[in-house]
């Protein structure tokens, strides 16, 4: 399964981009703010960087549940595929959702579990998941 992210909006505070699952859309994105290639992650303030990511499934403690996660980001660790709708709730991680709105996104929880079924779903038959995050 590949899943791709064009991140569409980019603002000093948020990160919004279009989650596509082999080449058809799911849903929207939100990040935190995208750093200019070469400077230093910033904890809880910028996005991952721009590239591809092998995805499996892990316990999180922090949700108590399973969650998408990518694997060998770049200065990240436990970058996850998670609900939320604002910059708040994200420290690094990529937000899902249904809705776009001005800097915000909505509808995260329905967009997560049909994101998260089709990961469990790609996985439980052998297939590799991927998500190449661009711009």
């Amino acid at each position: 399964m590949e899943m791709t992210v064009r991140r569409v909006q980019l603002d000093p505070d948020v990160s919004i981009g279009e989650l596509a699952v082999d080449g058809q859309f799911e849903c929207y994105t939100l990040e935190d703010t995208q750093r200019p290639a070469g400077t230093p992650k910033v904890f809880g303030q910028t996005a991952i960087p721009l590239g591809r990511y092998r995805v499996v499934r892990t316990f999180s403690p922090h949700f108590g549940k399973i969650t998408p996660r990518l694997v060998d980001v770049p200065g990240f660790e436990g970058v996850l595929i998670h609900p939320g709708n604002a910059p708040k709730d994200t420290e690094g991680c990529i937000l899902v959702g249904l809705d776009r709105l001005d800097k915000t996104i909505g509808r995260s929880v329905l967009a997560w579990q049909a994101l998260d079924t089709k990961i469990a779903a790609a996985l439980d038959t052998g297939d590799d998941v991927f998500i190449t995050v661009g711009d």
